[in-house]
Order: structure tokens, then C-alpha cells, then sequence
């Protein structure tokens, strides 16, 4: 009976410790397993949030428009004898462009010149003879007539003369002619384009919304997509009193500083004007802001505990305020020194863990230009 007894003990030993060691192979393979198909860190890029100091500006697409800016034409009828000038050339207030042929005028003016003077000796002998009492008041006048007369005619052909000669209204550059010696000009036959270059005017439109914004002195800059990188300066100088009814938008004009002449009239360009005192904001890359319908929300990386601590993402729902070129500032939801994934996102969820490879940085300028490849 206790032969049996044993055997039976030892036979539910048997039982019980193979299925516990099966058991216990089969957790090892399991864990194994979950090791072998964990979610792997996402690689991420991140940036530490700080504040700057911002400019509030009002932005808009300006047009160019010369000071100065006219369409050189011919006042008189008459054949070209000389051309003065080549296309592009910077002239002075003045300067002789082109010259018509005037010798008939000349030689009218010249007629006119003698019979000038003979009525002015004419006058003279009249005067001498008036005082002698020898002719009467009446003859004096009529000698006086005659010389004043012949004095008027002799401008009015002076004038002619010089109108032949077709001069530069104001300093500025030439455009491109093609006006040749020997041809033949009517009244009105556009000749060349004379542009005074600096200082240029840019010209914008606002909405109505920002006419509290925007002041005559307001520091305004420009930046031309043809010339990357540079950034033209000046200031507000006047502001449409009128709303366009249709558009409700106002017009407004900048003077800006054109030195080296490289803005041209006619360019658009960016147009940005200061508007009111700096501030300072929490900045970020606009690429770090996941938008979506419930809410705009970052990824903060937070530091886990313990030996094998591993990074790991919280989203975080922020309030977003106005935007600077490749930046934007966030008025709540996160601190300064905050540790936020600037791209990478949509790999993430709340709780990932993310390994931080910051080798290529998303855009991160307030000022970009535009680039073309």
C-alpha cells in the first residue's frame, strides 16, 4: 500500500514539474518574442523653445513706381539730326537728347532779330523827335507798339528754336530707343523712357482692418524675389484718405532708398512695414505645430527614470499666435527650455519613445527668401 502510495507521489511530481517547466519555457519565449517585436524608438528631430523679440509688421504685395517717370516724346514736328544719348544711359536735368533739325526756325529767328532792332531804333528816333515836339503823342506810341511787337516775336521764335532741341526734364536713366538721324517725328512720337530710380516709391494695398496699424514715417522694407537675400528700407509717406467700396482694402506708398538703382519701376515686391513696438515671444518652427480639427497640438520629449530611462513624446495642446516666416510664436501650452519635435511627428503618438537626431533642422529663419531651383 505504501509502495502504491509512493509511486503515485512521484508520478504527480513528474506531472507537476513538467508543466511547470513548460510553462516556464513557454513565458521565456513569449518575453522573448514581445522583446523581439517592441515598438522601436522613432528618430526624431527636435529644438529647445526660447523667446525672441518680434517686430509686428503689416505684410503686403507692393508694386515699384518711379519718383519720376515719363515717356520723353516730341513737343514739335521735325527731322532728327542727331541722337545725343544711347539706350541706359543716366542723364542730368537738361541734358540735350535729341537734336531736330531747326535751321529754317533759325533763320526765321534771325529776321526777326533784325526787324527787332530796327523797330527799337525806330523807337529811339521817335523819342528824340517826341521830346523835340516834332511828331505827336500818337506817332510815339505807334513806334512803341512796333518794337514791343517785334521784341514778342523774336521769344515767341527763340522758343521754337529751343524746342527743337529736346532735353532730359530731370535726372534719371534711359530706357531703350529707336529713334535713328534722318527720321521724321510727329508731335507726340514717344522717343525714350527717362526713370528717376532713387528714391522709388512701392505701392501697396491694406485691408481695411489695418488702417490703426499702419502710420505716415512707419520704418517700411521690401525685399525683391530677383535680388535673394537683400532687403531695401524706407518709410510710409502717404496714405489713400479713400476705401475702395469694392474691395474695402486702402492704398498706401513707401519711399524707399534706392542707391545702387537696383529696384525698377514696375517689379513687385514684398512689402513689409513695422507696426507698433517689438515683443517678445516663445518661438518655434512652424514645422513642430501638428494642425488638426480638434486642436493644434507639439510633442514635448520628456526624460524617462531609472537605468535604462528612454526618451519619450508628450502631446501637448498649445495656443498659436502670429507667425514670422518660417517661424511661429506660442502663446500657451509650453515653457521655455521645453524640449520639442520639430519634425518626425507623424511617426509619433502620446508615449512613444523617439530617439533625437538632430543632423538636418527643419527651416527655422524669420526672414527667408524665396529660392528657386
Amino acid at each position: 500500500m505504501w509502495l502504491r502510495l509512493l509511486i503515485v507521489l512521484v508520478a504527480m511530481a513528474v506531472v507537476l514539474g513538467g508543466v511547470t517547466a513548460w510553462n516556464a519555457i513557454k513565458a521565456h519565449f513569449i518575453h522573448q518574442f514581445m522583446v523581439k517585436n517592441a515598438a522601436q524608438p522613432q528618430t526624431v528631430s527636435t529644438t529647445i523653445a526660447g523667446y525672441s523679440e518680434w517686430q509686428p509688421e503689416v505684410s503686403a504685395v507692393g508694386s515699384l513706381r518711379a519718383v519720376h517717370g515719363v515717356q520723353v516724346t516730341a513737343q514739335l514736328a521735325g527731322l532728327v539730326e542727331r541722337v545725343e544719348f544711347h539706350s541706359g544711359q543716366s542723364v542730368r536735368a537738361g541734358q540735350a537728347l535729341v537734336q531736330l533739325n531747326a535751321a529754317p526756325d533759325i533763320a526765321q529767328l534771325h529776321s526777326l532779330q533784325a526787324t527787332a532792332h530796327y523797330a527799337a531804333l525806330t523807337y529811339q528816333r521817335e523819342v528824340i523827335q517826341y521830346k523835340d515836339q516834332a511828331i505827336g503823342k500818337a506817332t510815339l506810341d505807334a513806334a512803341t507798339a512796333n518794337w514791343k511787337s517785334a521784341e514778342a516775336q523774336v521769344k515767341a521764335q527763340a522758343a521754337l528754336v529751343a524746342e527743337k532741341t529736346i532735353r532730359a526734364p530731370f535726372n534719371g536713366r534711359l530706357g531703350i530707343t529707336t529713334v535713328n538721324p534722318g527720321e521724321y517725328l510727329q508731335p507726340g512720337t514717344p522717343i525714350v523712357s527717362l526713370q528717376s530710380l532713387d528714391p522709388i516709391f512701392v505701392d501697396f494695398y491694406l485691408p481695411q482692418s489695418d488702417l490703426s496699424r499702419i502710420h505716415l514715417g512707419d520704418a517700411t522694407r521690401v525685399t525683391a524675389g530677383a535680388f535673394a537675400g537683400r532687403t531695401f528700407t524706407g518709410r510710409v509717406t502717404s496714405i489713400d484718405p479713400l476705401v475702395n467700396p469694392a474691395t474695402r482694402n486702402f492704398e498706401a506708398e513707401a519711399t524707399i532708398n534706392n542707391p545702387q538703382r537696383l529696384l525698377r519701376p514696375g517689379m513687385f515686391v514684398t512689402t513689409a512695414v513695422a507696426s507698433g513696438a517689438r515683443r517678445r515671444y516663445l518661438t518655434l518652427p512652424q514645422t513642430a505645430i501638428s494642425y488638426n480639427p480638434y486642436g493644434d497640438t507639439v510633442f514635448v520629449v520628456r526624460q524617462g527614470s531609472g537605468a535604462k530611462a528612454t526618451e519619450t513624446a508628450e502631446q501637448v495642446f498649445v495656443t498659436l499666435g502670429p507667425t514670422r516666416g518660417d517661424q511661429i510664436a506660442v502663446l500657451k501650452g509650453i515653457r521655455a527650455g521645453d524640449v520639442i519635435v520639430t519634425s518626425g511627428q507623424l511617426k509619433l503618438k502620446n508615449g512613444s519613445s523617439v530617439a533625437v537626431n538632430n543632423s538636418v533642422q527643419p527651416l527655422n529663419n524669420p526672414n527667408p527668401s524665396p529660392q528657386e531651383h
